[in-house]
């Protein structure tokens, strides 16, 4: 019997009794679509997580900071000479900001000054921060309208600021504030850009949308300008610096050591806040979690094919009764044993790809409904497609084998008379 003949006989009889075939995959497409819905739900839970991690510029993130007062008084108290200490101590300055930048390798670097809460003569409590593009970058801040700092104003100390979106309602409410003048204390800031609204543009986890809260309500002006005007001897706060990838984190943690030692004259007067180790511990333990469930989910999705697989195999058994006198003219004509073997097999195997594919179909729909209603893009990997196509075939196999060995083995002649 060729294998041509097998396909198209079992289809005849797949669709001659479609309700009956329909609920016998019933359980295979339920299986499937949650082996789909399971891969899809792990893998867009990771990309999310991800997604917010580099959103917010924390993925390989070494942020160097002055030394605190708790670590510094520690310090101090196991020092032989105190006062030789006190005058070593020399806090972050530009220059840092400029040699770690020229020395260490790097995908984004930028100086970080925060200034106190400033109440305007609107009332409004704002935040002012000193620093530069490489900053937006690592945070995926968007400028709206305008444009960010060009080389002449971070050179020359000029007073221009970017804004966020939230600041330009509360002050200038309707109006184009591109061009205008806002004053802050003694200093007057010309504003050449917007910010976009972050808030509502976020594919990822927004782990920090509290920040980007305050910042949207925030002014941000030259790194250098904020060391010239806001503090003393051209400090700042802090020295954000991100690796190219994961593999050259370690090295540039290094590498910013053993350069900030070298300007410091051997004092350890900065410290590390590993910002990126927290989050790798976060997105570990998350993993761990995800992998408990995957398990759990897959040990569900098992159920369903292997009672799927039941409601297969029972279907096939009842199935030789009812095509006796089938099977024994087919031997009578010449059908061999392993032509009625293919034969059911083959029916086995149909239709569970049938399911396969109802179940595929199923969990691409729901996904693409997710989709709409999170509003988020939903990615389903090629990979639990594959995984459900080879879990539809070896359950047809396996639930068609004994029903097909059975048929391949029956005696011709009862079969014939089987109804008489």
């Amino acid at each position: 019997m060729f294998i041509y003949d097998g396909i198209k006989s079992s289809f005849q009889t797949i669709f001659s009794h479609k309700l009956r075939s329909f609920l016998t995959l019933l359980g295979i497409i339920i299986g499937i679509t949650s082996v789909i819905t399971m891969f899809t739900g792990v893998y867009f839970i990771k990309f999310w997580m991800s997604t917010g991690l580099d959103s917010m510029g924390m993925r390989n993130l070494v942020a160097v900071t002055n030394i605190n007062s708790g670590s510094w008084r520690w310090f101090m108290q196991t020092q032989k000479s105190k006062q030789k200490a006190v005058r070593r101590i020399k806090p972050l300055s530009y220059d840092d900001y400029v040699l770690l930048k020229k020395e260490v390798e790097h995908k984004y670097v930028y100086g970080l000054i925060r200034n106190v809460w400033m109440k305007t003569p609107k009332n409004k409590w704002i935040q002012i921060i000193g620093t530069n593009e490489d900053y937006f970058k690592s945070k995926s801040y968007v400028i709206k309208e305008g444009r960010t700092f060009n080389a002449f104003e971070i050179s020359n100390n000029e007073k221009v600021a970017l804004v966020g979106p939230k600041f330009a309602k509360d002050h200038f409410n309707e109006a184009d504030p591109i061009g205008k003048t806002f004053t802050l204390g003694a200093h007057r800031f010309r504003i050449i850009g917007i910010l976009y609204d972050q808030m509502n543009s976020s594919n990822g986890m927004n782990f920090n949308s509290w920040e980007k809260e305050f910042e949207l309500r925030s002014i941000f002006i030259p790194l250098k300008t904020a060391a010239v005007y806001l503090r003393n001897n051209m400090s700042i706060d802090l020295i954000g610096m991100q690796s190219i990838d994961d593999e050259s984190y370690h090295e540039m943690k290094t590498r910013i050591t053993q350069t900030m030692l070298a300007s410091h004259n051997m004092v350890r007067d900065f410290e590390f806040e590993d910002i990126n180790d927290f989050f790798l511990k976060l997105i570990t333990e998350l993993d761990g979690f995800m992998k408990k469930w995957s398990l759990t989910l897959i040990v569900i999705a098992s159920i369903s094919l292997l009672v799927g697989g039941i409601g297969l195999f029972s279907t096939l058994l009842i199935s030789i009764n009812e095509r006796m006198l089938e099977i024994g003219i087919r031997k009578s004509v010449g059908a061999r044993e392993i032509d009625i073997f293919v034969y059911f097999i083959l029916e086995s195997i149909i239709l569970s790809i049938i399911a396969a594919s109802i179940g595929i179909a199923l969990g691409v729909l729901l996904a693409n409904v997710l989709s709409m209603i999170l509003k988020q893009p939903i990615f389903i990997p090629v990979m639990s497609i594959w995984i459900g196509f080879a879990f539809a075939l070896i359950i047809g196999f396996i639930s068609g084998l004994y029903p097909a060995l059975t048929a391949s083995k029956i005696n011709p002649i009862q079969a014939i008379y089987y109804f008489e």
